[in-house]
Protein backbone atom coordinates (compact mmCIF):
# COMPACT_ATOMS: atom_id res chain seq x y z
CA UNK A 1 0.00 0.00 0.00
CA UNK A 2 2.63 2.61 1.14
CA UNK A 3 4.59 1.35 -2.38
CA UNK A 4 1.41 2.58 -4.16
CA UNK A 5 1.01 5.83 -2.68
CA UNK A 6 4.53 6.38 -3.08
CA UNK A 7 4.38 5.45 -6.64
CA UNK A 8 1.18 7.67 -6.99
CA UNK A 9 2.49 10.83 -5.22
CA UNK A 10 5.43 10.67 -7.60
CA UNK A 11 3.20 10.22 -10.59
CA UNK A 12 1.31 13.50 -9.97
CA UNK A 13 4.99 15.47 -9.01
CA UNK A 14 5.78 14.40 -12.45
CA UNK A 15 2.39 15.85 -13.82
CA UNK A 16 2.52 19.04 -12.31
CA UNK A 17 6.10 19.65 -13.16
CA UNK A 18 5.25 18.53 -17.08
CA UNK A 19 2.35 21.15 -16.79
CA UNK A 20 4.18 24.12 -15.00
CA UNK A 21 6.87 23.48 -17.67
CA UNK A 22 4.99 23.64 -20.62
CA UNK A 23 2.45 26.82 -19.16
CA UNK A 24 6.81 28.51 -18.69
CA UNK A 25 7.29 27.32 -22.31
CA UNK A 26 4.42 28.34 -23.86
CA UNK A 27 5.51 32.44 -23.91
CA UNK A 28 8.84 31.28 -25.60
CA UNK A 29 7.17 29.47 -28.16
CA UNK A 30 5.04 31.68 -29.26
CA UNK A 31 7.76 34.54 -29.28
CA UNK A 32 10.06 32.35 -31.92
CA UNK A 33 6.88 31.14 -33.84
CA UNK A 34 5.29 34.93 -34.00
CA UNK A 35 8.82 36.22 -35.52
CA UNK A 36 9.28 34.21 -38.55
CA UNK A 37 5.09 34.47 -38.88
CA UNK A 38 4.07 37.13 -41.56
CA UNK A 39 2.43 39.94 -39.38
CA UNK A 40 -1.01 39.59 -40.31
CA UNK A 41 -1.05 35.82 -38.97
CA UNK A 42 0.16 36.59 -35.79
CA UNK A 43 -3.30 37.55 -33.98
CA UNK A 44 -4.84 35.09 -36.39
CA UNK A 45 -8.28 33.89 -34.48
CA UNK A 46 -8.26 30.73 -33.89
CA UNK A 47 -4.42 31.30 -33.34
CA UNK A 48 -1.79 29.78 -35.49
CA UNK A 49 0.42 27.78 -33.64
CA UNK A 50 3.09 26.70 -36.41
CA UNK A 51 3.66 29.73 -38.94
CA UNK A 52 2.55 28.94 -42.50
CA UNK A 53 4.64 30.37 -44.83
CA UNK A 54 8.10 30.72 -42.37
CA UNK A 55 9.37 33.85 -43.24
CA UNK A 56 12.97 35.59 -41.57
CA UNK A 57 12.05 38.99 -43.78
CA UNK A 58 10.86 40.42 -40.13
CA UNK A 59 14.34 40.07 -38.98
CA UNK A 60 15.91 42.00 -41.76
CA UNK A 61 12.71 44.46 -41.85
CA UNK A 62 13.71 45.04 -37.44
CA UNK A 63 17.55 45.57 -38.29
CA UNK A 64 16.57 48.17 -41.11
CA UNK A 65 14.04 50.18 -38.87
CA UNK A 66 16.87 49.80 -35.82
CA UNK A 67 19.80 50.29 -37.61
CA UNK A 68 21.49 50.61 -34.45
CA UNK A 69 20.81 47.18 -33.01
CA UNK A 70 24.37 45.94 -33.22
CA UNK A 71 25.77 48.76 -31.56
CA UNK A 72 22.92 48.58 -29.11
CA UNK A 73 23.50 44.88 -28.83
CA UNK A 74 27.28 45.33 -28.26
CA UNK A 75 26.46 48.00 -25.34
CA UNK A 76 24.16 45.22 -23.37
CA UNK A 77 27.36 42.91 -23.87
CA UNK A 78 29.32 45.06 -22.52
CA UNK A 79 27.48 46.60 -19.83
CA UNK A 80 26.03 43.28 -18.63
CA UNK A 81 29.54 42.08 -18.44
CA UNK A 82 31.37 44.41 -17.05
CA UNK A 83 28.50 44.60 -14.21
CA UNK A 84 28.17 40.77 -13.62
CA UNK A 85 32.28 40.71 -13.25
CA UNK A 86 32.33 43.31 -10.87
CA UNK A 87 29.65 41.30 -8.89
CA UNK A 88 31.72 38.49 -8.94
CA UNK A 89 34.48 39.88 -7.48
CA UNK A 90 33.02 42.45 -4.55
CA UNK A 91 30.23 40.46 -3.53
CA UNK A 92 31.94 37.94 -2.92
CA UNK A 93 34.84 39.46 -1.13
CA UNK A 94 32.00 40.80 0.97
CA UNK A 95 30.11 38.03 1.48
CA UNK A 96 33.42 36.42 2.63
CA UNK A 97 34.08 38.89 5.21
CA UNK A 98 30.85 38.35 6.73
CA UNK A 99 31.01 34.85 6.70
CA UNK A 100 34.55 33.64 7.88
CA UNK A 101 36.08 36.53 9.31
CA UNK A 102 35.45 38.26 12.92
CA UNK A 103 35.05 41.59 13.64
CA UNK A 104 33.19 43.91 16.02
CA UNK A 105 29.24 44.55 14.95
CA UNK A 106 29.69 42.42 12.02
CA UNK A 107 26.73 40.48 12.65
CA UNK A 108 25.06 44.17 13.48
CA UNK A 109 26.47 45.67 9.90
CA UNK A 110 25.06 42.50 8.08
CA UNK A 111 21.53 43.38 9.31
CA UNK A 112 21.31 46.61 8.78
CA UNK A 113 22.39 45.88 5.13
CA UNK A 114 19.87 43.41 5.19
CA UNK A 115 17.55 46.09 5.79
CA UNK A 116 18.26 48.27 2.49
CA UNK A 117 16.53 45.35 0.73
CA UNK A 118 12.99 47.15 1.92
CA UNK A 119 14.26 50.46 0.53
CA UNK A 120 12.90 49.99 -3.59
CA UNK A 121 15.13 51.27 -6.15
CA UNK A 122 13.11 54.49 -7.43
CA UNK A 123 13.72 55.85 -4.05
CA UNK A 124 17.61 55.85 -4.68
CA UNK A 125 16.85 56.75 -8.32
CA UNK A 126 17.09 60.74 -8.09
CA UNK A 127 19.97 60.66 -5.77
CA UNK A 128 22.01 58.76 -7.79
CA UNK A 129 21.22 60.44 -11.06
CA UNK A 130 22.00 64.01 -9.49
CA UNK A 131 25.41 62.10 -8.01
CA UNK A 132 26.17 61.08 -11.53
CA UNK A 133 25.20 64.42 -13.14
CA UNK A 134 27.73 66.55 -10.88
CA UNK A 135 30.60 63.81 -11.48
CA UNK A 136 29.87 64.34 -15.38
CA UNK A 137 29.21 61.05 -15.42
CA UNK A 138 25.51 61.35 -17.36
CA UNK A 139 25.04 59.60 -21.13
CA UNK A 140 28.13 57.10 -20.15
CA UNK A 141 28.92 53.28 -19.64
CA UNK A 142 29.95 54.31 -16.07
CA UNK A 143 26.69 55.99 -14.99
CA UNK A 144 25.41 52.34 -15.69
CA UNK A 145 27.95 50.20 -14.03
CA UNK A 146 29.18 51.76 -10.95
CA UNK A 147 25.85 52.17 -9.74
CA UNK A 148 25.39 48.47 -9.72
CA UNK A 149 29.00 47.39 -9.18
CA UNK A 150 27.57 45.30 -6.16
CA UNK A 151 24.30 44.55 -4.29
CA UNK A 152 23.08 43.27 -0.98
CA UNK A 153 21.08 40.79 -2.45
CA UNK A 154 24.56 39.14 -4.16
CA UNK A 155 26.31 39.74 -1.06
CA UNK A 156 23.41 37.94 0.89
CA UNK A 157 23.37 34.83 -1.65
CA UNK A 158 26.87 34.35 -1.91
CA UNK A 159 27.37 34.78 2.85
CA UNK A 160 25.00 31.87 2.31
CA UNK A 161 26.86 29.65 0.25
CA UNK A 162 29.67 30.26 2.00
CA UNK A 163 28.68 29.45 5.41
CA UNK A 164 28.38 25.58 4.22
CA UNK A 165 32.16 25.97 3.68
CA UNK A 166 34.65 24.06 6.72
CA UNK A 167 36.13 26.68 8.59
CA UNK A 168 38.95 24.02 9.05
CA UNK A 169 39.72 24.31 5.26
CA UNK A 170 40.82 27.66 6.25
CA UNK A 171 42.53 27.17 9.57
CA UNK A 172 44.58 24.17 7.16
CA UNK A 173 45.55 27.06 4.92
CA UNK A 174 46.42 29.83 7.23
CA UNK A 175 48.52 27.59 9.16
CA UNK A 176 50.29 26.48 5.84
CA UNK A 177 51.08 30.31 5.49
CA UNK A 178 48.30 31.95 3.71
CA UNK A 179 47.21 35.55 4.39
CA UNK A 180 43.57 36.27 4.27
CA UNK A 181 43.54 37.18 0.29
CA UNK A 182 45.26 34.07 -0.23
CA UNK A 183 42.57 32.11 1.54
CA UNK A 184 40.03 33.77 -0.42
CA UNK A 185 42.03 33.12 -3.69
CA UNK A 186 42.90 29.37 -3.53
CA UNK A 187 40.64 28.05 -0.88
CA UNK A 188 37.28 29.63 -0.97
CA UNK A 189 37.35 30.63 -4.71
CA UNK A 190 37.26 27.30 -6.82
CA UNK A 191 35.20 25.98 -3.89
CA UNK A 192 32.41 28.92 -4.48
CA UNK A 193 31.84 28.16 -8.06
CA UNK A 194 28.58 26.19 -7.99
CA UNK A 195 27.16 29.68 -5.73
CA UNK A 196 29.15 32.05 -8.78
CA UNK A 197 27.05 30.62 -11.68
CA UNK A 198 23.73 31.38 -9.46
CA UNK A 199 25.46 34.95 -9.19
CA UNK A 200 26.02 35.01 -12.34
CA UNK A 201 22.76 33.91 -14.08
CA UNK A 202 20.83 36.26 -11.48
CA UNK A 203 23.01 39.63 -12.06
CA UNK A 204 23.63 39.02 -15.86
CA UNK A 205 19.76 38.67 -16.53
CA UNK A 206 18.92 41.54 -14.48
CA UNK A 207 21.67 43.70 -15.81
CA UNK A 208 20.88 42.33 -19.55
CA UNK A 209 17.02 43.63 -19.26
CA UNK A 210 17.48 46.36 -17.53
CA UNK A 211 15.05 49.47 -18.79
CA UNK A 212 14.24 51.81 -16.42
CA UNK A 213 17.74 52.86 -15.14
CA UNK A 214 19.29 53.59 -18.97
CA UNK A 215 16.38 54.93 -20.30
CA UNK A 216 17.37 57.44 -17.26
CA UNK A 217 20.66 57.89 -17.82
CA UNK A 218 21.69 57.64 -21.53
CA UNK A 219 20.68 60.43 -23.96
CA UNK A 220 22.36 59.07 -27.12
CA UNK A 221 21.82 56.89 -29.64
CA UNK A 222 25.11 55.84 -29.55
CA UNK A 223 24.78 54.59 -25.87
CA UNK A 224 21.53 52.85 -25.65
CA UNK A 225 21.53 49.40 -23.96
CA UNK A 226 19.33 46.89 -26.75
CA UNK A 227 16.10 47.03 -24.26
CA UNK A 228 16.07 50.57 -24.90
CA UNK A 229 17.19 50.82 -28.41
CA UNK A 230 13.97 47.83 -29.16
CA UNK A 231 11.77 50.16 -27.84
CA UNK A 232 12.24 52.16 -30.14
CA UNK A 233 9.97 49.41 -32.79
CA UNK A 234 6.97 50.93 -30.69
CA UNK A 235 7.22 54.57 -30.59
CA UNK A 236 7.29 54.14 -34.67
CA UNK A 237 4.37 55.57 -36.06
CA UNK A 238 3.21 52.14 -37.08
CA UNK A 239 3.79 49.00 -34.67
CA UNK A 240 5.01 45.76 -36.48
CA UNK A 241 4.81 43.37 -33.28
CA UNK A 242 6.33 39.79 -36.08
CA UNK A 243 9.53 42.68 -35.77
CA UNK A 244 9.54 43.09 -32.02
CA UNK A 245 8.92 39.23 -31.89
CA UNK A 246 11.90 39.20 -33.74
CA UNK A 247 13.92 41.77 -31.49
CA UNK A 248 12.30 39.79 -29.04
CA UNK A 249 13.93 36.71 -29.95
CA UNK A 250 17.76 37.83 -30.57
CA UNK A 251 17.08 39.66 -26.90
CA UNK A 252 16.43 36.12 -25.07
CA UNK A 253 19.40 34.71 -27.00
CA UNK A 254 22.74 35.61 -24.88
CA UNK A 255 20.41 35.14 -21.62
CA UNK A 256 19.64 31.82 -22.87
CA UNK A 257 23.26 31.14 -23.48
CA UNK A 258 24.50 32.14 -20.39
CA UNK A 259 22.01 29.83 -19.02
CA UNK A 260 23.08 26.95 -21.13
CA UNK A 261 26.47 27.36 -20.51
CA UNK A 262 26.05 27.42 -16.38
CA UNK A 263 23.51 25.03 -16.12
CA UNK A 264 24.86 22.34 -14.18
CA UNK A 265 27.08 24.66 -11.83
CA UNK A 266 23.70 26.86 -11.38
CA UNK A 267 21.65 24.05 -10.73
CA UNK A 268 24.30 22.63 -8.19
CA UNK A 269 24.83 26.05 -6.57
CA UNK A 270 20.61 26.80 -6.28
CA UNK A 271 20.36 22.98 -4.44
CA UNK A 272 23.85 23.15 -2.34
CA UNK A 273 22.68 22.64 1.35
CA UNK A 274 19.34 21.00 0.26
CA UNK A 275 20.29 17.15 0.98
CA UNK A 276 22.07 16.31 4.07
CA UNK A 277 24.44 13.53 4.89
Amino acid sequence: MRKIQKITGRTILYIVLIVTSLIMFVPFYWAITSSIKMEQFIFASPPQWWPSPITFKNYLGMLQRVPGFPRYFLNSVLIAGAITLAHVFFDTLAAYAFAKLKFPGRDAIFFMMLLGLMIPFQVNMIPIYRILSSLKMVDTYAALIVPNMTSIFGIFLMRQFLISIPNDLLDAARIDGCDELGVFARVIFPLTLPGLATLIVFIFMNAWNDFLWPRIVLNSDKMLTLPVGLAQLQLKNTSNEAQIMAGTVLTMLPMILVYLFMQKQFIEGMTSGAVKG
